[in-house]
């Protein structure tokens, strides 16, 4: 499955990531790796999670974002 992550959403992963590699070096590698983890998650099991204004949405259990899934 092709995924397309919107320019805002890539903008909020790198300032993201930014903002806990200032917390603590490394820590923005592993807010990446999470939230990458958490978009392949929320790409195999879509059908479980909730359906809010049309998209599906996980929260990630990690750090205070949510990744949404629409279609195209």
């Amino acid at each position: 499955m092709k995924i397309q992550i919107l320019d805002e959403a890539q903008a909020d992963l790198r300032e993201g990531a930014q903002f806990y590699e200032q917390q603590n070096a490394g820590m923005g590698t592993y807010f990446l790796d999470t939230l990458i983890s958490d978009i392949e998650s929320l790409i195999l099991y879509t059908g479980v999670h909730i359906k809010l204004n049309g998209y599906h949405r996980l929260l990630s259990k990690t750090f205070p974002y949510a990744v949404m899934k629409g279609y195209l």
